[in-house]
């Protein structure tokens, strides 16, 4: 019997972060102002403080809607006319033109697929669909080794070319999926917004991923929890304080669905067509980038701990992984992150 988790939303709590409730000083210069709403089939979250900078927050809140819906009609596997989609509907393998934004991401994109030797792969969409956890909806049970053959020959991010804005396929049939990296640029874009603005303590998260900076007005650090990796209850794994980074994490324990006792999480590996079997449950990256730590977070999941670890350390990676164990979980660090274990 199939039976499919579901994804718990709540307003204050992302995939993997939960801000902390530590209460703040009820006045005007301390007090911060909250924008929230919905983009990427999740929600966003928007904290500030003004001081005694005037903000029109309503006109804030529909540039915002604008930064983010740019994104999605972009970037979206969900919009049938986005950016994206009509690259991927592109079944040519004559340059198709970008915009500077999905290049931007298309290029990190690539280079952390070259890093990682193709574990962040953004050809994997046929993938995605073969097993239920894209916009053509969920399966009623696990593909065929066979049907991983048929595609096998278009998914590889060797597929894809990409020269300043010309984006190229190897094979027309390739097409790509940027949902591992789209909402950290989201956050990325809207935190430039912010401090275009000239607004120097906030808060953006976009469905978990987030950005901050400050620190805030009365001298504190950001608090943000990451959350146990369990699925069914919501628990604190641990707390991070800290200003003027990203932070992303990803997991193997919200989107998943079961089949005759077999659980077959949402993170695909490309190098095997399967779901990921290794014993890591969550990866949290800090980074500047809200983009480049959603990419590394995903890529991280589908090493085991210790090789996650050693490439964090190869490249500078502040990067926690939590391992479940027969007793548990197990907290993995990388010597970048140690600094926030404090």
């Amino acid at each position: 019997m199939l039976k499919f988790a579901r994804n718990y939303w709540l307003a204050l709590l992302g995939l993997a972060i939960l801000l902390s409730c530590s209460p703040v000083e009820e006045t005007p210069s301390v007090s911060p102002e909250r924008l929230e709403g919905r983009t990427m089939g999740t929600y966003y979250v928007v904290t500030l403080f003004t001081g005694s900078q005037v903000v029109d927050l309503p006109q804030l809140q529909q540039r915002i809607d604008a930064e983010l819906e740019l994104v999605n009609q972009l970037m979206s596997t969900y919009i049938p006319d986005s950016e994206l989609m009509r690259f991927n509907s592109w079944h040519s393998t004559q340059p198709f033109l970008l915009s500077e934004a999905t290049a931007e991401v298309m290029a990190e994109a690539l280079k952390v697929a070259e890093e990682t030797g193709g574990l962040l792969d953004v050809t994997i969409r046929p993938l995605v669909e073969l097993w239920g956890f894209g916009a053509q909806g969920r399966i009623e049970k696990a593909p065929t080794a066979e049907q991983y053959q048929e595609i096998q020959p278009y998914v590889g991010y060797q597929n894809l070319q990409l020269d300043g804005l010309w984006l190229s396929k190897a094979d027309p049939r390739v097409s790509a999926d940027l949902s591992t990296i789209a909402k950290g640029y989201g956050v990325d874009r809207v935190a430039d917004l912010l401090e275009a603005e000239g607004i120097t303590a906030y808060l953006v998260e976009v469905g978990g991923e987030i950005r901050v900076r400050g620190p805030k007005p009365d001298g504190s650090p950001w608090r943000i929890a990451i959350e146990r990796p369990v699925s069914g209850e919501r628990s604190v794994q641990r707390i991070l304080e800290f200003d003027n980074k990203a932070l992303a994490t990803s997991g193997d324990y919200r989107n998943y669905f079961e089949q005759d006792g077999v659980r077959h999480s949402h993170i695909l590996d490309p190098r095997t067509g399967q779901p990921i079997q290794n014993r890591v449950v969550s990866s949290t990256v800090l980074h500047e980038s809200c983009m480049t730590a959603d990419a590394y977070s995903t890529a991280l999941m589908l090493m085991d701990a210790d090789e996650a670890i050693a490439f964090a350390d190869t490249h500078s990676l502040a990067a926690l992984i939590v391992v479940k164990t027969d007793d548990g979980f197990e907290e993995l660090s990388s010597r970048a992150f140690e600094p926030f274990l404090q």
